[in-house]
């Protein structure tokens, strides 16, 4: 596909809001079909705002079968206080159902077994629960300044078998580069397969492009390209 219609593709939309089964209840999201291997993209703790959708047309423009799931259910905030307020109202549980769904949904739609995960902030901690929680799905994770802030959600991480590499920023406040050697540490000292980079000079939420006080255009496309390259070589 040519570069031209990729951008247009980003900008204009190129997917569907769908629904999907949860574990005997539904789930809601946004589906860019790009016609290859399935990922499952995770918002951030906005919700499931314009900006995932874009990133889900991002992903379908290069051939994934991207699937972003709304994991508040209708609700989203613009302001930092409601996000947190949303973030941490999250039913784990459910969250944990919605996103395996979201898998399933994805094995069917593209007939095949593996599964891509990437997501962002609150996001990019689901990413590595969601890993350990389908093990049998999530061949590559792509965790960005991944923050797990609910004492009940550390992973299982035994579970874990996909191939993990995330993007992390050094002046993040969140998940800073000690916080990211320790997790490195950790998991390679269980055998896992990751590799945590942390972009130098780079604060949290580098990647969202709608938040002009912390993108790194730089910083945002070398993650984007080793993403797609992790996704191309493990899916």
């Amino acid at each position: 596909m040519p570069a031209g219609e990729k951008v247009v593709a980003t900008v204009t939309g190129m997917g569907e809001r769908v629904s999907f089964k949860s574990n005997g209840g539904t789930c809601e999201g946004y589906l860019a079909d790009g016609g290859g291997p399935g990922v499952v993209v995770i918002q951030e703790w906005w919700g499931l705002v314009p900006h995932i959708e874009r990133v889900a047309d991002r992903f379908a423009a290069e051939g994934f079968t991207a699937l972003a799931p709304d994991l508040y259910h209708g609700e989203a905030s613009t302001e930092p206080d409601g996000a947190g307020k949303l973030m941490m109202a999250l039913n784990l549980q459910t969250a944990g159902k919605d996103l395996s769904g979201a898998v399933d949904f994805l094995q069917q739609k593209t007939g095949r077994t593996k599964v891509g995960a990437v997501g962002y902030c609150m996001g990019g901690g689901l990413t590595l629960v969601l890993s350990t929680l389908r093990p049998d799905a999530i061949a590559a994770a792509a965790p960005y300044y991944g923050v797990i802030p609910w004492a009940s959600a550390q992973p299982d991480w035994s579970k874990m078998t996909a191939k993990v590499v995330g993007e992390y920023a050094e002046k993040d406040g969140f998940a800073g580069p000690d916080a990211v050697r320790g997790l490195e540490s950790q998991l390679r000292e269980l055998g896992k397969d990751v590799t945590l980079h942390i972009h130098a000079g780079a604060d949290h939420a580098f990647f969202n492009d709608t938040r002009p006080d912390v993108y790194d255009a730089a910083c945002a496309k070398t993650a984007f390209d080793r993403t797609l390259a992790l996704f191309r070589a493990n899916l």
